[in-house]
This record gives structure tokens, C-alpha cells and sequence, in this order.
């Protein structure tokens, strides 16, 4: 199993409606390590590192997000992993 580590972007309705808490859940669920954030823009941030198909299904998670977001675009791309210990709110 490879390990990678992905920046993610998801833009739309995506404040105020838990994605934070829903996406530190299923990263944790996922074995993952890294962290989330929302941004000043009304953009959500991701960094997550773990094994490629767990990362994968972040990625696609993130498109649906948690139940009242509405989300019109995800953008991500690969980075090198940090070697982080565990995936926290920030």
C-alpha cells in the first residue's frame, strides 16, 4: 500500500454546516493523518496523508461533504508527505 499526501480545496456552501467536523470523522475513519481549516474566503482546506486509496476516498467524499453542504468544486493535487501523527480541527 503507498503512501501519498494530498492539498484539498472544496468550494461552495461549505461553512457553517459541519463539513469541518464531518470531514475530520471520516479522515480519522479513513486512517488518515493531517488537518482541515476553513478559509476566510468561504473555501475549506485540507491536508491529509495516508495510503493512496484512503486518500482517494477523501477526495471523493469531499464532492457530497457533510449533509446541508453544497459543494461546486474540489480541487486537489498531490504533495510529499510531512510524516504527520495525527489528523486534527484547526
Amino acid at each position: 500500500m503507498s503512501e501519498t499526501a494530498c492539498h484539498i480545496i472544496v468550494k461552495g456552501k461549505v461553512q457553517g454546516v459541519f463539513f469541518r467536523k464531518s470531514t475530520y470523522k471520516k479522515a480519522v475513519e479513513l486512517g488518515l493523518k493531517g488537518w482541515v481549516r476553513n478559509l476566510n474566503n468561504g473555501d475549506f482546506e485540507i491536508e491529509a496523508e495516508g495510503p493512496r486509496e484512503a486518500i482517494g476516498k477523501l477526495r471523493s467524499w469531499c464532492g457530497e461533504g457533510s449533509k446541508n453542504a453544497v459543494v461546486s468544486k474540489v480541487e486537489s493535487q498531490e504533495i510529499t508527505p510531512k510524516g504527520l501523527t495525527d489528523f486534527r480541527i484547526i
